[in-house]
């Protein structure tokens, strides 16, 4: 799911694959609220993965992104 989600953030939303860490913080990112929702719909088109741009905003890391994106894919089964 990391590698998931780093190929999102560098591919769509244009942030640089060495800025993309665990531990790094959506500030870190500079992802705005605009992206969290952009993020948000890719992950539910592409990957099926229903994820709330509310929900984004409540978490603060990428690490804290994986594993949301891993509890929804373990609901989806």
């Amino acid at each position: 799911m990391y590698e998931t989600l780093k190929n999102i953030l560098v591919e769509t939303l244009k942030i640089a694959p060495e800025q993309v860490t665990p531990e790094a913080t959506k500030d870190d990112l500079e992802l705005d609220s605009l992206a969290v929702v952009e993020l948000s719909m890719v992950l539910g088109k592409e990957h099926g993965l229903h994820i709330s741009d509310e929900e984004l905003q409540d978490v603060e890391t990428v690490g804290d992104i994986v594993a949301l994106m891993e509890e929804r894919r373990g609901a989806g089964r």
